[in-house]
């Protein structure tokens, strides 16, 4: 039996998943339905309580589901949510949402009972119903130093590990191995060590700079709000701040900025950059409280999108899924309800293949996961490439500046306007709950543009000019997007 057909039969033997994060627990949540024993080996240690390790460093900074990523989660992990109530995280119900863009502002309440965690929080809650899945084993503390593969190549049947501190190698052999591990992911280097040409990835060269700092909330406080976002803009190129609260009535307070602004690192500069934030309603909810901790800094310098599904050879028994094939830039907060798409799609590959028996598994999911990835990646880019300091290089992006002018005229009809349901179609397209399609459609960009300023329309008319095109053929040239990872959009009658 070859790694290919592996994934078709009832039971098979191993999978391992290198990784425990959050994306390393969702494929053994769906992998344990196909093997007989899955097994996640990590490098660090797992706290027996909800803390932060050393291989998520990003685990400090604020973490929140979209609505796309708490449905899949609810059907991997039913009532998670109820979990994280009880272990102390507040709910989001009857609080108040306050969005500061460049045009106004936006004040909603939360009717849905969402509880707001640390990363640390979700990460231990999904670990504890993963260990108890009887065929799931996890083992820390070990290092994967490179593939295991057959004497051609061709077949991945393990991986080599080395604990940590230790020269000595030995290897663990698997039917299937999948690399969940993130950013620090080596697997470009490992198949590049069995023989492969790997495709150049694509990059957005963002110089992410993220500063976060908590802070102890009163009660009353802690009770009234649910997240306040304020937002930068590229021509002040100063910051975007993000308030929300987790579990211990703990305030998480975020500074981002992208284009290589400093990082903050002092309480005095994190308290002078909140007061400079466009809307003074976080200042003035932090006035007079003292922060737990130094602010902790975040480097990223560059978001990275894998062509694995382009390359003419794959070995079979190997998968990758998660920020080891892209990742995002964590503002939009598109990681983990990616994560959670991308093992959705795991899964669905997985039932058809049991029903068909058919070969090259392998690269037929990295295309399909190519099909989700792409609407978070070409948003991000959209969003991003506004920044001065920003940029790319990869495969070209199709419609990027058309759409970087029409989501800023889009959000400020809706903000001027108080169009709530304008407004919530931009921020549910921009979380990945509907297609990009649902505003990016002639009956709707038409009404859009006829409702602009002179100056806007004016705009619109020399781009079309200039680019030789219609309004059909413009919006011909932004890619389709798959529909089939997204919540189909019904309008209000």
């Amino acid at each position: 039996m070859t790694n290919t057909n592996a994934a078709a039969q009832e039971k098979t033997e191993q999978a391992i998943i290198i990784g425990g994060g959050i994306g390393g627990l969702l494929a053994a949540r769906v992998l344990s339905d196909y093997y007989r024993e899955v097994l996640i080996v990590d490098k660090d240690d797992f706290p027996a309580k909800p803390g932060n390790r050393s291989g998520t460093p990003q685990a400090y900074h604020p973490h929140r589901l979209t609505p796309r990523g708490r449905m899949i989660l609810d059907r991997l992990f039913p009532g998670f949510n109820e979990d994280l109530l009880a272990e102390g995280a507040p709910s989001s119900q009857n609080k108040t949402v306050h969005m500061t863009n460049p045009y106004g502002t936006f004040n909603m309440p939360n009717q849905e009972n969402e509880a707001t965690f640390s990363r640390a929080l979700l990460e231990w809650v999904f670990r504890k119903r993963v260990t108890k899945i009887p065929n799931v084993r996890i083992r820390s503390k070990l290092d994967v130093v490179g593939l295991h593969a057959d004497p051609d190549r061709t077949i991945v049947t393990g991986i080599r590990i080395g604990a940590s501190g230790q020269s000595q190698q030995s290897i663990l052999k698997a039917d299937l191995v999948l690399d969940a591990s993130g950013r620090s992911s080596k697997l470009t280097a490992w198949l590049q060590d069995l023989g492969y040409n790997v495709p150049e990835p694509d990059i957005l060269k963002v110089s992410l700079r993220y500063s976060t700092c908590h802070y102890q909330l009163p009660p009353e406080l802690a009770a009234k709000w649910d997240v306040i976002r304020v937002e930068g803009s590229p021509a002040r190129k100063g910051h975007t701040g993000v308030f929300s609260i987790i579990e211990n009535h703990v305030a998480e307070m975020l500074l981002w900025s992208v284009g290589g602004l400093d990082l903050i690192k002092t309480n005095e500069e994190f308290d002078q950059a909140v007061r400079q934030l466009a809307d003074p309603v976080i200042a003035k909810i932090l006035q007079g409280l003292e922060p737990l901790a130094s602010p902790r800094g975040y480097r990223m310098n560059e978001l990275y999108r894998q062509h694995f599904e382009k390359m003419k050879e794959w070995p079979s028994g190997l998968l990758v899924l998660g920020d080891a094939l892209c990742n995002f830039d964590p503002i939009y907060g598109l990681g983990m309800t990616m994560a959670a798409v991308e093992a959705d799609m795991l899964e669905q590959c997985l039932q058809e293949q049991q029903s068909r028996l058919e070969t090259g598994f392998e690269q037929r999911l990295l295309q399909r996961l190519q099909d989700v990835i792409e609407p978070a990646w070409w948003l991000n880019c959209v969003a991003d490439l506004q920044w001065p300091g920003v940029e790319y290089e990869g495969q070209p992006l199709q419609g990027i500046d058309f759409a970087q002018r029409y989501f800023n005229l889009f959000l400020q009809q809706a903000t001027t306007k108080q169009n709530v349901e304008h407004f919530l179609l931009h921020w549910g397209v921009n979380a990945l709950l509907f297609s990009p399609r649902v505003i990016l459609n002639q009956p709707m960009v038409s009404s859009i543009i006829a409702d602009a300023s002179a100056a806007d329309r004016q705009w619109f008319n020399d781009f079309m000019q200039k680019g030789g095109s219609s309004l059909e053929e413009q919006l011909d040239q932004i890619p389709s997007f798959s529909q089939g990872s997204f919540v189909p959009f019904q309008p209000e009658s």
